[in-house]
């Protein structure tokens, strides 16, 4: 059990799922500080001094302090049920930027790459130049025997 273990953790598709996952995991992290501390602040500037992570919807006041929450956690702090769709948006952007990056590592790699070439699976004739099949003997368009 542990040798068939060992030669499915080995194998070269488990190992780059893994190293794979591992620098997904801290791409995400990059990525969370690179829009909560880089792009949101200038844009709640923007918008009139708006912290996207203080903009919610009270739906229902908390029984432990009444209402008006002026931030997100005193609401949670009060027990207020809360809709809360400035970290939505923020959350929003980070999956467009993460999706974005692999978008352009995908195409990159296909690029360098190149283009994939079909495998044959037709001949032409040499004396109608009409395309065959390769196992044809004779041309169905001229009917003239091939070799």
């Amino acid at each position: 059990m542990f040798k068939e273990f060992k030669t499915f953790v080995m194998r070269g598709s488990v190992v780059d799922l893994a190293v794979g996952i591992i620098i997904g995991g801290a791409f995400g992290v990059i990525v969370k500080s690179l829009v909560d501390d880089i792009i949101m602040p200038p844009v709640g500037l923007l918008l009139g001094d708006v912290s996207f992570t203080n903009l919610f919807l009270l739906l229902k006041p908390g029984p432990k302090a009444p209402p008006p929450y002026p931030t997100l956690a005193d609401a949670q702090a009060a027990g207020a049920v809360t809709l809360n769709y400035g970290q939505f948006l923020t959350h929003l952007v980070t999956f467009l930027i993460v999706a974005f990056a692999i978008y352009l590592l995908v195409r990159t790699i296909n690029q360098l790459r190149g283009p994939e070439e079909a495998p044959v699976t037709a001949k032409e004739c040499p004396h109608c130049r009409m395309s065959i099949p390769l196992a044809a003997v004779r041309c169905p368009h001229c009917t003239s025997e091939l070799r």
